[in-house]
């Protein structure tokens, strides 16, 4: 099937601090009931909102890179390499090349959202690296409008500065006022996309606030919307060209 559209209720959930962050998670471990299983090389996905302050205790990571979206602010983040707490705003991303090992700590203030997604860049080869880590400001990335009502900013890949290991990745933030944009895909990608806020319709189908959706052998996404929407868009490689940990653990998708 060519699109596949996940409501909320059909993605994860979690919750840390006894519900002051809670997270709707499109990828989640088996325990957070998500329909989705791990695929292309992506890992894990997850949506935060932060009810009231709270601190997400310090923990440790390996291997995969830990990208961090912010999608409203504010977020502060602490890590064993750095050993300082740094700010992030809306707009920020974050990432953590987590190599043979790094501990970390995150606090959201009351009303911060952001995505926090795991890639694999292939851990046989990042495992045995020693952990390094970046922030990006909203105003480095390039933003394009190419239509009015189309706002397209480039997270990852092209003429972004965010460096990662994790091949074949682009990453987009579309914003659409009663508009619609095209992205092209190229043989062997796919795209998973997260609609932030507003409604739209992507290939023809509705899309609602919280809808995931995975679009396969497609030539190009077509969004369009009569009113407003915040979509995020990530570009993969169906097929990474390496075995995944997910493959090689028996829990990706079939």
């Amino acid at each position: 099937m060519a699109v596949r559209i996940f409501p909320k209720a059909r993605q994860g959930q979690g919750a840390f601090n006894g519900g002051e962050i809670i997270e709707n998670k499109p990828i989640g471990f088996p325990q957070d009931g998500s329909e989705i299983r791990p695929y292309s090389n992506l890992f894990y996905w997850a949506h935060a909102t932060a009810v009231t302050d709270s601190t997400i205790g310090l923990h440790p990571h390996q291997g995969f890179e830990i990208c961090s979206f912010i999608l409203s602010g504010p977020v502060r983040h602490y890590d064993t390499k750095l050993k300082e707490w740094r700010a992030l705003d809306s707009g920020d991303v974050q990432i953590i090349r987590a190599g043979s090992g790094i501990s970390h700590s995150e606090w959201m203030g009351e009303g911060a959202e952001m995505f926090q997604i795991w890639f694999d860049p292939d851990l046989a080869r990042t495992l045995p690296l020693p952990a390094s880590y970046d922030d990006y400001r909203a105003d480095n990335f390039p933003v394009q409008t190419p239509v009015p009502g189309v706002r397209l900013t480039t997270l990852a890949g092209e003429s972004s500065p965010f460096r990662m290991d994790t091949p074949g990745i682009r990453v987009y933030r579309l914003g659409l006022d009663q508009s619609s944009h095209s992205i092209s895909l190229a043989p062997g990608e796919m795209a998973s996309l997260y609609l932030i806020r507003g409604s739209a319709t992507l290939q023809g189908e509705r899309l609602q606030s919280s809808d995931f959706a995975l679009v396969n052998e497609e030539a190009a996404l077509r969004i369009e919307t009569e009113e407003s929407a915040d979509l995020f868009v990530l570009i993969s490689p169906a097929q990474p060209g390496y075995r995944t940990y997910a493959q090689l653990r028996k829990i990706h998708a079939e």
